[in-house]
């Protein structure tokens, strides 16, 4: 006897509703259906907007900062308390190990409510005294207001932490959100759908659409004039479409978009520790982070050694199924992206790349080989011109060069079209103060990577992004500024 399949639906203005259209998400793991996902059309979009842009200046806006903030604490609470249902909504989405998810990915969205309750408490506004030209005592300062409606569109690599990233801030601010999130990652939305409900927060406050982008769900949305802000993280083209939808109305925009980082070894680094550190920047979440190392430099007497250790790390890698005891890799998020990993795996070795290891498709002689795993790659020889060494591949791969000096390594590490993260490994920490300052990306980590304080600003240059998240950086993107002026 067959079993139906979830149908995973839209929540707009407090209510689940269907569409007439369906998508079918697969999960990379193994290939079989997991549920049916409801596409918005048009209408259902604007349906959305129209209900966030009615509770945003209805209910939501009588909460106090001090409300608003509760509120969060009780989505964080709700989160918690379906922590393992959301844990498998990932994982299953995703195809990433089960230790990841719960250590970072539902951890970390629970931890996003909190921190930015925890903001919304202690900011405040700016307060200026001056005298004025007839001897008065003036004083200015400043409110935060919400902007209304802001639409977020997030990516699938890391559904729920990076959804709850904007959503959480943009609630604080006093905002009302429609949210579309990726259509392989629809399920941990919808999850959070729930708990956004049965947390009280005011029907209409949150919105969720599931769909595409071009000519679909993501279009609608960043095309319809009465949202106010658009946040975005994803790949850099689609962020420049968003941006012309953005300019009819000059709306706010926040954009997080790709890398093609570098992981920088002097000689005089912990070795192990920097082994250890590029393994896990090249290779984690099968190299589906936006902060990934693809593209690493070490320096000259230690190059052959490193070459080496990386590549028996990389081959005692472990990959299978999301659940198994010591599994490092899971799959990558679809067989569609899989194809364009595995084209530029091609592609280097068209370009002339020594394939030091990887290169190909694991096989499990089980369901697995349905899924859509690829082999953690390293590469050798490649020239800094060469497209593989240019492009984001947003896989599990790295190319490692050798480098004589600062001067150089500096050079090109800045010769590249995208400016968001680099990892810096020294003994030095002058030379790695004085180094960091001269990448040109948003974020620089010495002896660490993807380690974070949620206060700390984070976006890109170039190709990566425009603005800053985090912290008060945050707090300032969704919301409006007023500057109030007395002469008593």
């Amino acid at each position: 006897m067959s079993t139906a399949l979830p149908l995973l639906r839209h929540f707009i203005a407090g209510e689940f509703v269907a569409s007439a259209k369906t998508f079918a998400n697969i999960s990379p793991i193994d290939g079989r259906q997991l549920s049916q996902v409801c596409e918005a059309d048009a209408h259902q979009v604007d349906q959305a907007v129209a209900a966030a842009r009615a509770a945003q200046a209805g209910p939501w806006a009588a909460y106090s900062s001090s409300q608003r903030a509760d509120m969060l604490l009780r989505i964080a609470q709700g989160i918690e308390q379906r922590f393992e249902e959301f844990v498998a909504a990932e994982v299953a989405d995703t195809g990433r190990p089960v230790h990841q998810a719960r250590t970072l990915d539902i951890a970390r969205a629970v931890h996003n409510f909190r921190t930015f309750a925890e903001l919304l408490r202690q900011s405040g506004g700016e307060y200026f005294e001056m005298r004025a030209a007839d001897g008065n005592e003036v004083f200015s300062y400043t409110v935060r207001k919400p902007h209304g409606v802001v639409a977020i569109i997030s990516p699938w690599n890391l559904p729920l932490l990076l959804l709850t990233w904007k959503v959480a801030p943009a609630l604080a601010c006093g905002n009302s959100v429609v949210v579309k999130p990726s259509e392989d990652s629809p399920s941990s939305a919808t999850l959070l759908a729930e708990v956004m409900r049965d947390a009280g927060l005011p029907s209409g406050v949150f919105n969720l659409v599931h769909g595409f982008g071009p000519q679909s769900t993501g279009e609608f949305l960043t095309r319809n004039p009465d949202v106010d802000a658009i946040t975005f993280t994803g790949e850099t083209r689609t962020g420049s479409t968003i941006m012309k939808a953005a300019a009819e109305g000059v709306r706010e925009v926040s954009f997080e978009l790709g890398g093609k980082n570098a992981a920088v070894v002097f000689a005089d680094c912990d070795f192990d520790a920097a082994v250890a550190g590029v393994l896990r920047s090249s290779f984690s979440n099968s190299g589906q982070v936006c902060l990934c190392s693809e593209r690493v430099y070490v320096e000259r007497p230690i190059y052959e050694r490193f070459v080496a250790a990386m590549a028996a790390g990389a081959e005692a890698l472990k990959i299978g199924y999301p659940d198994e005891d010591g599994v490092n890799m899971g799959s990558l998020i679809s067989h569609k992206h899989r194809d364009k990993v595995l084209g530029y795996f091609q592609l280097a070795r068209d370009e002339g790349a020594t394939q030091v290891t990887g290169g190909g498709v694991p096989h499990f002689g089980d369901a697995r080989d349905n899924g859509a795993y690829v082999q953690p790659t390293i590469w050798t020889g490649l020239g800094d011109d060469a497209r593989c060494m240019r492009e984001e591949v947003f896989g599990p791969v790295c190319h490692i060069a050798p480098f004589d000096s600062e001067d150089e390594v500096v050079r090109r590490v800045n010769d590249c079209a995208y400016g968001l993260a680099t990892a810096l490994w020294t003994r030095d920490l002058k030379r790695a103060h004085q180094v960091s300052r001269r990448f040109h990306v948003g974020m620089v980590w010495v002896n660490t990577w993807f380690l974070r304080d949620l206060r700390t600003p984070f976006g890109g240059a170039r190709l990566s992004g425009l603005g800053r998240e985090g912290g008060h950086h945050s707090l300032d993107f969704y919301s409006a500024i007023t500057t109030i002026c007395v002469n008593p």
